[in-house]
């Protein structure tokens, strides 16, 4: 296997080294979310929409405590990134084992969390009783993977953060169509319902984490990875924590307003509804991971560029990070709300029965009426995602997660408990999306303005005192 697939980010075309840099990344992502759509689509039409709700009810507490370590390897790639781009081989060993210590460590307690209180966090985000059985058995055997997820995530943020967009791609793939094989053996040939998609996904895990391990290991580049190394190093944690643990409060901050946006929805009291959320939540996914992957990129750019001190590279970066994230946006969500009902019907159950065929006519009512008010304007959240992406390949962390907590959680948060409780609708829940991803891009645009010049002026005045 070839151990030198790292490149010069900054080498000829600017907006073409971008943009190739990101298809790896963006066709990772969506094979990431093949894990929970696999899930999906088999319980969906093996065992019809009770099950489908079951399995579906669980994303929003997975996202809340998975995101706060996937968070921390945002960290891990800025600081690689950093040490790559400033040539520094000693602080790049560092980094690189303390990422895996942190994963390790972070994965374990986590999975621990997930598997012993899982259906607890599920009784009190109000799932329905006829689901809550279901959904408690596919959280516990999910978390079992979680640590072999995180020690994925973890050295595919290191792979990415010295340019290699293309290994964890194809680890990646490698375990997907190990998930999708097993999803159907467990579920269509020993008819294990909910509990054999979420072991499919827990064993597509394993395999995807092993992978990564074994390249990291044998690489023959200053970022190998060496077992009996992996440890904590005061210095290169401290700077991983620094960046990351605001980056993961906020992922998991972010995914509490949706743990509330998920409760309210539950509070329908009706099956079809959240399976018609669960559906359409799940297809709008491919659309946010596509335009995620922009803001992966640009921290990574930018953490490179800032590492190897030219700063004067940001704006051009920016630029381009920001029109593309809007017309994949603009693009990809049209395309989804167009083909809202072939996509949400993949979700039908076959060889359901009249009674149920009901149930899935009001399951694609919802779904769509979701898209509606979520797909088409999600290029904001795109742009959310990509400013936030460029503070941190910068170096700002802390404050881009409290304005994101401000602007998404709280506004979100209020809009819930003060319009929705007014007007018990679908549509009145769902359009606060779209306002608190305006309002957070707006701000952090405006933070990021303001950061780059004080980051110049810092440049200047070191230069000028040396």
């Amino acid at each position: 296997m070839e151990h030198t697939k790292e490149r010069d980010l900054f080498a000829g075309s600017l907006t073409k080294s971008i943009f190739l840099y990101t298809l790896p990344i963006m066709a990772t992502s969506l094979l990431q979310l093949l894990f929970n759509t696999a899930d999906l689509l088999v319980v969906g039409n093996f065992n019809g929409p009770g099950a489908l709700a079951a399995v579906g009810s669980t994303s929003a507490l997975i996202n809340l405590i998975v995101n706060l370590l996937v968070g921390l390897s945002v960290g891990a790639t800025v600081v690689v990134a950093q040490a790559w781009g400033a040539g520094d081989r000693a602080s790049l060993e560092r980094a690189v084992h303390s990422a895996m210590a942190i994963s390790l460590i972070g994965g374990v307690l986590m999975g621990l969390v997930g598997f012993f209180f899982g259906g607890t966090f599920l009784s009190w985000m109000g799932t329905t009783e006829e689901v809550l059985a279901d959904a408690t058995l596919y959280i516990k055997i999910y978390f079992v993977g979680v640590p072999a997820g995180m020690i994925y995530n973890f050295g595919a943020a290191i792979l990415r953060a010295i340019g290699n967009t293309r290994t964890p791609l194809f680890f990646l793939t490698t375990a997907g169509v190990v998930n999708i094989i097993f999803n159907v053996i467990f579920v269509a040939a020993f008819d294990m319902g909910v509990a054999g998609v979420a072991t499919a996904t827990s064993i597509s895990q394993l395999i995807s984490a092993v992978l990564v391990v074994v390249y990291l290991v044998k690489s023959r580049e200053p970022y190998r990875l060496s077992i009996r190394k992996i440890r904590f190093h005061r210095g290169e944690v401290t700077r991983t924590l620094r960046i990351g643990v605001p980056a993961g409060l906020q992922s998991a901050l972010f995914s509490i307003s949706n743990v509330i946006v998920q409760s309210s929805v539950n509070s329908f009291k009706d099956v079809a509804v959240v399976a018609g959320n669960t559906a359409a939540m799940t297809v709008e996914g491919y659309v946010y991971s596509v335009m995620n992957s922009f803001s992966n990129t640009a921290m990574t750019y930018i953490g490179q560029t800032n590492g190897a001190g030219r700063n004067d590279r940001i704006p051009a970066v920016a630029r381009r990070c920001l029109i593309l994230v809007t017309s994949f946006g603009i693009a990809a969500g049209l395309l989804v709300y167009l083909c809202r009902v072939p996509l949400l019907s993949m979700f039908a159950r076959a060889g359901a029965t009249e009674g149920e065929a009901v149930d899935m006519v009001r399951v694609l009512e919802v779904g769509a009426e979701r898209m509606l008010f979520i797909c088409l304007p999600y290029f904001l959240c795109g742009l959310m995602d990509v400013l936030t992406g460029m503070l941190r390949g910068m170096g700002y962390s802390t404050v881009p997660m409290i304005i994101t907590v401000a602007g998404v959680c709280v506004v979100r948060i209020v809009w819930i408990f003060t319009y929705f409780k007014a007007h018990h609708t679908l549509g009145a829940l769902y359009f606060s999306y779209p306002l608190s991803w305006f309002v957070t891009a707006l701000v952090q645009g405006t933070l990021f303005l303001v950061m780059y010049r004080r980051l110049r002026r810092e440049e200047r005045h070191l230069a000028a005192h040396t």
